[in-house]
């Protein structure tokens, strides 16, 4: 049975970006990951997300295509993985808990180097029509 508490989340968590492409890590290096319960109300209310269970993660920073190297970056840039929405996603479905991870981890990664949802979408779909 795999340990849902906070720390067996975390080693879930950096088991399954360790696996992710070599290349993959090194781009994100710079990326902090954090986890939390749940995001905050004002997080939800500002994407306009009404349950608590609507956020599974969230990049928070500026993407490379926005950044210059004479800006000052007030903030490290961070992919917040919300612990419980996970769980319960987990729990309704197949896959397990660290390629759900794995998931969230490369689509809130995906807008650090500036990919949309639509983009990340259109990515997976093709992805899927060349594993068939």
């Amino acid at each position: 049975m795999t340990d849902t508490s906070p720390d067996g989340f975390a080693a879930v968590a950096r088991a399954a970006y360790a696996a992710l492409p070599e290349a993959f890590r090194q781009l994100s290096a710079d990326i902090v990951i954090r986890i939390a319960d749940f995001a905050s109300d004002e997080v939800l209310r500002g994407h306009g997300i009404s349950s608590r269970y609507g956020l599974l993660g969230l990049y928070h920073g500026i993407d490379v295509t926005q950044k210059s190297g004479f800006d000052t970056i007030p903030h490290q840039d961070m992919v917040w993985l919300y612990r419980e929405p996970i769980l319960r996603f987990w729990q309704e479905g197949p896959d397990s808990l660290e390629k759900i991870i794995q998931h969230v981890l490369v689509h809130e990664i995906g807008h650090h180097f500036g990919l949309s949802d639509d983009d990340m979408h259109e990515l997976e779909d093709e992805a899927r029509r060349d594993e068939e």
